[in-house]
């Protein structure tokens, strides 16, 4: 019985003829008959996975790699100079752009000698934990095209993000929380389909979760159409018996619609979101010790992404399979030398708190970190008064990296050309990317298909590969 419901409310709606458990058990056995699935049950793999779920940290902005993630020696020496080769057409600084050094400090780091920039202490910790790709690369420069590529994989035609594939081939852990959750993204990013389930069922859309920023405490409801501000919990209940009983009768017609069964999947699913979904979102109720962890505070200070980091933990205990976090503030045009430090502040202890309480709970090994934003920057310098310099985009050699179970810890793969301009060394592109994280969760990325307009679409498109050599 839904613990929210009143014994007065069990009984009314049962005395209707149609109680909550009635239904349901009738529900399951027209499904049953007709062969119906939910869209949104647990599936199996096509291989025993390595991880359960993807927690995708998403640096919106285009996060400078040769400040970071990619050490080049030789861009410390050419500060200055002109660049050594032609410009890729897509820049926009300058008819004569002259290389410019990183104003931070690189240094080894663990067991396994990674290279890291000083702006990131908490997370050089964890170095022997990270495994660099620092050959990626795509063909775009802009903002809205390049994230859209990097959630789809395609930016010129509308195509499913990856978390509505993988919700699509593995299904749901948890009955009462969305599959697929995307917290705090730009507006851009949503309208752009970066997040849209495509032409795949409509319950493979994110959940959008909003207003996410300090310890249980939101400026608005986070997750949109979810309470009804009209109907009583009781009221909603027989609302969504009726519809159900409707469905059971169409169902037993033979006419299994899949938009139907979406439909009332995202209804029942909304209906025990408003019980569940506060409770996830108390993230203050962890201990002191688990709030510093992140860097937060009992009082509720502290910064946004540190909060979504805490709650991505939350999610991923509670069997959210695809979880996406997002921190602006990487699009570095001018003023790198300040921007790129603050922006990493923001990131720094919540990620590497993030890191150590997934192994204190267990959670390590069968979750998938990713890192990355749209694109990288240029090693050239976009000139600004006053020598308050940054970097323009750059789509053509940029840093992710990868953390948790099934891949190689404390590994740098790949590598841009000496001045990380361009990716040089086992070049990774998006699809190649995509095809890996859904082998960690056990699909074949060209066995995972979908049938649409004629032909058969899969999120890696003809020419992904898994990067075996990262797979641990």
């Amino acid at each position: 019985m839904n613990p929210s419901m009143t014994r007065r409310d069990a009984l009314r709606t049962s005395a209707a003829g149609f109680g909550s458990l009635a239904l349901a058990a009738l529900c399951r056995q027209a499904q049953a008959a007709d062969g119906y699935v939910s869209p949104l049950a647990a599936r199996q793999p096509h291989f025993p996975a390595k991880v359960k779920r993807v927690i995708f940290m998403f640096m919106e902005g285009g996060p400078s790699h040769v400040d970071t993630f990619d050490y080049k020696p030789e861009l410390y020496k050419a500060d200055g100079k002109a660049l050594p080769y032609e410009q890729p057409k897509a820049g926009t600084v300058g008819k004569e752009p002259k290389l410019m050094k990183p104003p931070f400090k690189f240094a080894q780091h663990g067991e396994s000698g990674l290279w890291i920039s000083e702006v990131l202490p908490h997370l050089a910790r964890h170095a022997d934990d990270l495994c660099l790709i620092n050959g990626m690369f795509h063909d775009t420069g802009l903002h809205e095209a390049g994230c859209v590529m990097m959630h789809t994989g395609e930016f010129r035609f509308t195509r499913p993000s990856i978390g509505s594939w993988i919700t699509y081939g593995l299904g749901s852990e948890s009955e009462n929380l969305p599959a697929y959750v995307s917290v705090n993204p730009r507006d851009r990013n949503e309208s752009s389909g970066c997040y849209s389930n495509a032409f795949l069922p409509a319950v493979h859309h994110a959940t959008i979760m909003r207003g996410v920023s300090k310890l249980g405490v939101q400026k608005s409801p986070p997750i949109r159409n979810v309470n009804n501000p009209i109907l009583s919990t009781s009221e909603q209940r027989r609302q969504l018996d009726f519809v159900q009983r409707l469905n059971v009768r169409y169902q037993q017609q033979k006419q299994s619609d899949s938009q139907i069964d979406a439909v009332i999947e995202s209804f029942e699913r909304a209906y025990r979101m408003q019980s569940a979904v506060p409770g996830l979102l108390e993230v203050g109720s962890e201990t002191k010790e688990t709030l510093e962890l992140y860097g937060l505070k009992s009082d509720g200070s502290g910064n946004a992404f540190a909060v979504q980091c805490l709650l991505a933990r939350r999610m991923a205990e509670a069997g959210v399979r695809f979880i996406e976090i997002s921190q602006g503030g990487w699009d570095h045009h001018a003023g790198i030398a300040t921007g790129i430090p603050n922006a990493c502040r923001g990131i720094d202890q919540p990620i590497a708190g993030l890191i150590t309480d997934l192994k204190q709970r267990g959670l390590w090994n069968d979750t998938l970190l990713v890192w990355g934003g749209e694109f990288g920057r240029t090693p050239v310098l976009e000139q600004k008064p006053n020598n308050n310099h940054g970097r323009d985009h750059n789509g053509a050699g940029f840093t992710y990296w990868l953390a948790g179970g099934g891949v190689k810890g404390g590994l740098r793969y790949g590598a841009t050309d000496e001045l990380g301009y361009f990716a040089a060394e086992n070049k990774v592109k998006v699809h190649d990317l995509h095809a890996t994280v859904l082998h960690l969760l056990g699909l074949d990325h060209q066995k995972l298909t979908y049938r649409y307009g004629g032909r058969d679409y899969t999120l890696t498109d003809v020419d992904g590969e898994v990067v075996r050599d990262i797979l641990a």
